[in-house]
């Protein structure tokens, strides 16, 4: 990669069970191989598998920090050249503010999150930062019920909160035909 005295924004955004954060981890190992100093985030909220880590569907990981302020992330992050914040949906609609803070200090950021919620609603603060990002990748899951390239995340229960953690238990990756049906 070539160097660059700047900062920018990378969005990975999609569904559920599209590789999000295997993509996140992906690119944060090629950061550590690199030599670049590394650090990650993840909301509190999220603790499907671990508190320290951040984990992909197959279990694949990488450590990170919980936050609960998305403040003390320009604090944790001053002497790193790259961060990842995964689950970036779960974080208010300031976290554009910090991630342009970060790019603008010269620093890779590195997010990755749904850009649907179950409604297929744009999700939390994913709308500023798809417009901020300097390079955005959209990935596809794969329909549990056609086996098409899937785009929306389809909620299997009953609870309405936006907000839901969960993984297969509660949540099924659709087309849009079988989204809408």
């Amino acid at each position: 990669m070539k160097q660059h005295n700047y900062g920018w924004i990378e969005l990975i955004c999609g569904p559920m069970f599209s590789g999000k954060t295997e993509e996140l981890i992906r690119r944060l190992k090629r950061a550590l191989i690199a030599k670049k100093n590394v650090v990650i985030f993840k909301p509190i909220t999220d603790d499907r598998y671990s508190n320290n880590k951040i984990v992909s569907h197959n279990n694949n990981s990488i450590e990170s920090v919980n936050i609960d302020n998305i403040a003390d992330i320009i604090e944790l992050s001053k002497d790193a050249d790259v961060i990842g914040i995964d689950e970036i949906q779960f974080f208010n609609e300031n976290i554009g503010d910090i991630c342009n803070k970060l790019a603008n200090s010269g620093k890779r950021v590195i997010t990755a999150g749904l850009d649907k919620d179950y409604l297929a609603k744009p999700f939390g603060s994913i709308s500023s930062l798809l417009v901020e990002a300097e390079y955005i990748t959209k990935l596809n899951a794969i329909c549990i019920k056609c086996g098409d390239k899937a785009f929306f995340t389809k909620r299997i229960t009953e609870e309405n909160n936006q907000i839901v953690v969960g993984e297969s238990d509660k949540y099924e990756a659709r087309c849009r035909a079988c989204f809408n049906k």
